[in-house]
């Protein structure tokens, strides 16, 4: 009797240990909540129309222009610094002689500007580069080789074998204004794809130190190393700057080149990959204070003609030394490298109206810059000769 109850026990232990086992693993992992629809809703319900608007407008920006951004890969090939470059060969040869050269991997961005795959970047980006390859949104990798670049301004293109490629749309950056939104998309630290937003903090920014022409837009939208060459854009998705710099030692600080600027530089580069720059012919320096005030000027503006070649463009054209130049083209002049900017991006040849100030008058000249190349060495031709 006692064995038979004891049987009976062990059943219904058992029994009640596989429903456990059986009611456990039908239980879900997560349970959902049992509230009313009604008291699920957001923290926040009432946001402003304008805010959701804004949000929706950024959204919309990355969906259509992060397909015409690329990530850019090189490697290259530096020289060693040698610690003791007049060391005995017999010094050298006991320390070993060891690599002359080192091999760098560099990231930087770019965007693409046709649909066969011309795509815009930074010339530091490519720059000694042996081998450059190009990541598309769709994670496709090319090959890519250097179309041109040009230094003085940090900008370079680039060329893949691709067709039906989606291309950039480029604004007018002269119409950005101080205070307008401002968006990189790029690869920063090889984080591909990153957007940033922010806002057009300067416009003209010259005199920085980065190169030899100047005049960025600056802006506090986060541009860190890898986001060079990327695009800035305006609210519309326009492209309306190449990213380019920043300032190291502080924050929010960066810098890109104005496709205004860009575009003639790009054209010369896709077309005979170089540039070639327009020349006047003329020594120039700032408009002092007293300067000013004598000719009745609020504050300093424009440019001092110092000298005048005898056969240069300038002197044919009509400017005279000791002229103030007010105006070149369309553009008011703001100091020298604004006008070295202006001329440099001129067409070779064409007509251009410079407004100065000569004896108290405003008088316009016509003047047609030359080949600074050709100039550059009639120059140095006429060193040779004076040296002789």
């Amino acid at each position: 009797m006692m064995r038979d109850l004891s049987r009976l026990l062990l059943l219904i232990f058992v029994i009640g240990v596989l429903g456990a086992c059986s009611s456990s693993k039908d239980e879900p992992l997560f349970f959902k909540s049992k509230r009313p629809a009604a008291e699920a809703e957001p923290p926040v319900k009432d946001v402003p129309a304008d805010i959701l608007s804004t949000q929706r407008a950024f959204s919309q920006v990355s969906k259509k222009v992060t397909p015409i951004v690329v990530n850019i890969s090189t490697i290259s090939r530096k020289k060693l610094v040698r610690p003791f470059p007049d060391m005995p060969p017999l010094f050298e040869e006991f320390f070993g002689g060891g690599p002359q050269t080192r091999r760098d991997k560099s990231l930087g961005s770019g965007f693409i500007i046709s649909r066969d795959g011309f795509i815009v970047t930074n010339e530091h980006v490519v720059r000694d580069a042996e081998s450059i390859r190009v990541k598309l949104s769709n994670e496709k990798v090319y090959e890519a080789r250097v179309v041109g670049g040009d230094p003085k301004t940090d900008i370079a293109v680039i060329k893949i074998n691709a067709t039906d490629l989606p291309v950039a749309v480029l604004g007018d950056s002269d119409r950005i204004e101080v205070g307008q939104w401002a968006i990189a998309i790029g690869n920063p630290f090889g984080l591909e794809r990153s957007m940033t937003v922010g806002i057009i903090s300067a416009t003209g920014r010259s005199n920085v130190g980065i190169e030899s022409i100047e005049n960025f837009i600056q802006t506090d939208a986060s541009i860190n190393p890898g986001n060079s060459g990327g695009p800035l854009l305006n609210i519309h998705g326009e492209v309306v700057g190449i990213n380019t710099a920043i300032v190291a030692a502080g924050q929010g600080i960066g810098f890109a080149i104005p496709t205004n600027m860009a575009r003639p530089i790009i054209s010369q580069l896709v077309e005979k990959g170089k540039v070639t720059r327009a020349w006047l012919g003329v020594s120039i320096k700032p408009v002092t204070e007293e300067e000013a005030r004598s000719l009745g000027l609020s504050k300093p503006a424009g440019v001092v003609i110092a000298a005048v070649q005898g056969d240069g463009p300038a002197a044919k054209g009509g400017i005279q030394a000791g002229d103030l130049v007010v105006a070149f083209g369309s553009t008011e002049v703001r100091d020298p490298s604004h006008l070295q900017q202006l001329v440099a991006v001129t067409r070779i040849g064409a007509a251009v109206p410079v407004v100065v100030l000569r004896g108290g008058r405003k008088i316009t000249v016509t003047v047609r810059p030359g080949n600074a190349d050709s100039a550059s060495s009639a120059r140095r031709i006429e060193q040779e000769d004076s040296a002789r």
